[in-house]
């Protein structure tokens, strides 16, 4: 029989990343032409991308390009030079794509008070790029719906009405234009499901910066220090965000989303700290005490109670997660152990992660997806209790990868496997899981999960 025990752990040096991982611009190129099959295969005529500052990640997925203030649109049409419809700040900064794009100056996309003398009409730009009657046009967005949400789920679109209403006006047929984002995010087999080593490499790459962030903090944290001064202490390298930057104690930390404030963080409070990257995502929670000592009045069982119970539910997520695995196994494995309402699950506890933090999940009640090689993964079981015990964290990323994938990763990116290796061995002889094979760790904080945050060696083990 396995069970968990608190132990003094030294942490290893996972190191830094000195290489950074990039897409080429072959590999856009192929992306570009998958979406071109798969609009094919869903019987449409053509493709419009939709993206805006936070709803970038369908675009920047065929483009490398992510607009930075603005909306911009890339239009897809057989025969043609994919079109990215820019504004005016980012007609300079979409010349750095590697994919083989023209871009179209829309000045209505560009901020207000800007010029916008000499502006071609939306329709205007999208008949020059090949719209026109007749077609049925799939407009991706961010978010796609079904028929629990709606009896008609393809004409519900989230993309800006005034994009949406020309779209159908071209078409002719206002059902020729249908919500298309299932073909890019769709659990099953959505194109920013399944990656490729490059990209891989470059969630890794932000995983290393993000977890060292909250690292650094739960190494930093002083009763006194101001949220804001500990935030500091994260020593971000200024890579794009995929979410705000979390970080709060007391009342604030239960909503677990707040950024930090000037309000000087006290012992006995509960702290969370949040970093996402794109591709990345590390969180971790704790009550900012040394031992049980010192927790607060009615929850001095806050370990053997919430912490053990869940460190050993996340222990038997990473041992089960697998390639052939099913997201139902996943969510009954979770479920079976913090089912009582005391936990307060709500979400799925994981999910798929891309640029943007959550693409959607597998894991669900009943799911008979198959978790396949190239996904990338979040474990994401968050309690909310709404008590005194407040919560527990511990995500971070994973990839899944077969054995040419992993010998791929290994050739191409040498240091950043070194970095995989190492976590799963610390993993394995220090904290007592066992990955699979073909199991990759992101995170600089993988598995490890100190509930007494004034003492962060404390930490969590099984023991067999």
């Amino acid at each position: 029989m396995s069970h968990v025990e608190l132990a003094v752990i030294d942490l290893p040096e996972f190191g830094l990343p000195t290489v950074q991982p990039t897409v080429s611009g072959e590999h856009y190129a192929r992306r570009i032409a998958q979406a071109h099959e798969r609009a094919a295969a869903a019987e449409l005529d053509a493709l419009v991308v939709y993206g805006d500052r936070e709803h970038f990640a369908n675009l920047a997925y065929l483009t490398g390009y992510d607009p930075r203030f603005e909306e911009a649109l890339l239009i897809l049409v057989p025969g043609r030079e994919a079109a990215l419809v820019i504004g005016l700040e980012g007609w300079g900064y979409a010349e750095l794509s590697p994919a083989p794009i023209q871009r179209v100056l829309y000045r209505s996309f560009s901020l207000m008070g800007m010029p916008r003398a000499g502006n071609p009409s939306l329709a205007e730009i999208f008949r020059n790029a090949g719209l026109q009657a007749g077609q049925r046009i799939g407009l991706v967005g961010w978010k796609y719906f079904d028929t629990r949400e709606t009896s008609s789920p393809q004409t519900w679109i989230e993309v800006p009405a005034f994009i949406t209403d020309t779209l159908r006006e071209i078409a002719g047929n206002p059902t020729n234009v249908v919500n298309a984002t299932t073909l890019f995010m769709n659990p099953v087999d959505g194109l920013r499901i399944i990656n490729e080593v490059d990209q891989l490499a470059a969630f890794e790459f932000s995983a290393t910066w993000a977890s060292q962030a909250v690292r650094n903090v739960l190494f930093a944290v002083q009763p006194g220090m101001t949220e804001l001064e500990l935030s500091q202490r994260m020593q971000l390298p200024g890579l794009p965000v995929a979410v705000h930057t979390m970080l709060s104690a007391g009342h604030r930390a239960a909503y677990g989303l707040p950024s930090p404030s000037l309000r000087a963080i006290q012992r006995g409070e509960y702290l969370t700290t949040a970093v996402g990257l794109w591709g990345a995502l590390t969180s971790r929670g704790g009550f900012l005490v040394e031992s049980d000592d010192e927790l607060p009045g009615g929850i001095s069982d806050y370990v053997d109670k919430l912490v053990a119970p869940y460190f050993a539910t996340a222990a038997a997520w990473y041992e089960t997660i697998g390639i052939g695995v099913t997201g139902g196994e996943i969510y009954q494995l979770v479920h079976e152990r913090l089912g009582d309402p005391f936990f307060g699950l709500g979400l799925n506890p994981g999910h798929y992660i891309h640029l943007d933090e959550w693409v959607n999940s597998p894991i669900y009640a009943g799911s008979e997806i198959p978790l396949q090689s190239g996904m990338a993964l979040q474990i994401d079981i968050i309690p909310a209790t709404g008590s005194a015990y407040v919560s527990t964290n511990i995500e971070d990323g994973i990839a899944l990868a077969d054995d040419a994938l992993r010998a791929e990763f290994a050739q191409k990116y040498p240091e950043a496997w070194e970095r995989i290796q190492a976590r799963r061995r610390f993993m394995e002889q220090m904290l007592g899981i066992t990955l699979k094979p073909e199991v990759l760790p992101f995170s600089n904080l993988q598995g490890y999960l100190t509930p007494y945050v004034l003492n962060p060696r404390l930490a969590l083990r099984i023991v067999r």
